[in-house]
């Protein structure tokens, strides 16, 4: 037994141990314990780039996993990155590419030539290389595809057809599917011999006549299941078909709700053309919620490889729609500017009002994009979430309101205690409304509700909060309009 345990023991140490890689890369000679490259080690790359030593960089970048060369990749300036690529050329590999900034990425094909472009394509996944080729310039995107063999010329041509962010775009054309006339030990037979087992597959997808998907098998029925049993006959027939024009959000929507592990891609007479795994959705579903953060702030990208042209363009519109929002409220505050003048208290507590409302109504509104995102609030169901917002912001404006009432009431008089407790309920109140109602607008208006919405709800908060304050401190006798 003894010798039995040292032979395996012998057979499972790679041949050649100068290959062998830690799997635990955390807190090594070149990660720190959060897995990021080391400030140390970054900088001795640089170092060795500065100083020409190009057998020194690749010496210290060789046993990197490609995630962290493209990690280090970005950490580098454009001239830094261009030498960087120049001294690793061989080890500029697909996967490399494929975990790329997409900015990065971006410069990175537009600097090397159409054929060492299509040469990198060639060895990534359908989806992948789509994704490589899309954002790059038609002159040099058509380069780099006539450059391609023609299988997967014909494959990238046919993804880019389909509309952005869409599974046609995005799916994967290796699929394994079969006749549904087979059987499991005819399935195996085929898997082994003909099957193109190079791509990871989860499931077998068994077609008719007309290559239209009936049904799946997973790989643990056909393992588990005598030779002699027909596919027919242990198939999964109720299978989730996702359609080529299907948006890519509602893609993951439909992963997570169902827990697929893969799913066919069908165009639109039925027939099978692709498939989506889990792999490719984990990759949506973090694209879309930075997408969604970022849009709420009107940060554009919000990424910091982005050029700084469009950084500029994507941010500037919104601060400008932000500064003619700001009038709204400037406005307000100009109409009651002699009370504010006969009553100082007014402008010291008026600014508290308009930001607790902001912050209310910004929570509320971050609730609502998540939701409509994720399809738990629709047509269906408004009017109730919108209720059930308002009770929350009330509750949340009633226990406000005592605070600061109280202490208003401590550090001026109990009237002014009164007035700003009843205008903090109002505005909270009605920011808890807009939170969700704006976003809702949007949304039926066929816009992206997190791009505009955080604009909106707050010229609302500010605008009623100044409106209450100051309306009510001169309804209450405390000022005058002079």
């Amino acid at each position: 037994m003894a010798d039995l345990e040292d032979e395996l023991l012998v057979d499972d140490r790679p041949e050649n141990e100068e290959d062998a890689r830690p799997d635990d890369r955390v807190d090594d000679e070149r990660h720190d314990e959060e897995n990021r490259l080391k400030p140390d080690y970054v900088s001795g790359v640089r170092a060795a780039l500065e100083a020409g030593d190009q057998a020194a960089v690749y010496e210290l970048v060789e046993p990197l996993h490609p995630a962290d060369i493209a990690d280090l990749l970005e950490l580098f300036g454009n001239d830094d990155r261009a030498l960087l690529a120049a001294s690793i050329t061989d080890l500029m590999s697909s996967e490399v590419v494929a975990e790329l900034n997409d900015h990065v990425r971006e410069l990175m094909m537009e600097a090397l030539a159409p054929e060492d472009v299509a040469t990198i394509a060639e060895e990534l996944e359908t989806d992948d290389a789509v994704q490589l080729l899309e954002d790059l310039d038609e002159g040099d995107r058509q380069a780099i595809i006539a450059e391609l063999e023609p299988e997967t010329q014909a494959a990238v041509e046919s993804a880019l057809a389909y509309p952005d962010e869409t599974a046609g775009r995005l799916m994967n054309r290796h699929v394994m599917a079969v006749p549904e006339h087979l059987t499991v030990g005819d399935l195996i037979d085929y898997l082994r011999l003909e099957g193109d087992l190079e791509h990871d597959f989860f499931e077998v997808f068994v077609i008719d006549a007309s290559h239209h998907p009936v049904g799946t098998c997973a790989l643990n029925w056909i393992l588990t299941t005598p030779r002699r049993v027909k596919l027919t006959d242990v198939m999964k027939r109720d299978q989730t078909l996702i359609p080529v024009t299907m948006d890519q959000e509602e893609v993951a929507l439909m992963f997570q709700k169902y827990a697929l592990i893969s799913a066919a891609v069908v165009d639109e007479s039925g027939r099978l053309v692709g498939q989506m795994t889990v792999d490719d959705v984990v990759h949506i579903i973090s694209e879309e919620a930075g997408e969604d953060a970022l849009l709420l702030s009107g940060a554009g990208d919000g990424d910091i490889n982005e050029p700084i042209r469009e950084a500029y363009s994507s941010r500037v519109r919104w601060l400008i729609a932000n500064l003619g929002t700001a009038v709204v409220a400037s406005a307000i505050i100009a109409f009651f500017g002699a009370a504010i003048e006969e009553l100082v208290a007014l402008a010291v507590l008026m600014p508290i009002v308009a930001s607790i409302g902001g912050n209310a109504g910004t929570q509320t509104m971050a609730v609502a994009v998540r939701a409509i995102a994720t399809n738990q609030l629709t047509r269906a169901n408004t009017w109730r979430i919108v209720w059930r917002e308002l009770r929350v912001a009330v509750l949340n404006g009633i226990t406000v309101a005592v605070l600061i009432g109280i202490a208003a009431g401590i550090l001026f008089s109990p009237m002014m205690g009164l007035v700003i407790a009843l205008a903090m309920v109002i505005n909270i109140a009605v920011a808890g409304f807009a939170g969700v109602i704006v976003p809702v607008i949007f949304e039926r208006l066929d816009q992206d509700p997190a791009v505009a919405s955080s604009v909106f709800v707050t010229m609302i908060t500010d605008s009623m909060g100044f409106f209450a304050f100051l309306g009510l401190a001169v309804v209450s006798g405390l000022a005058t309009m002079g």
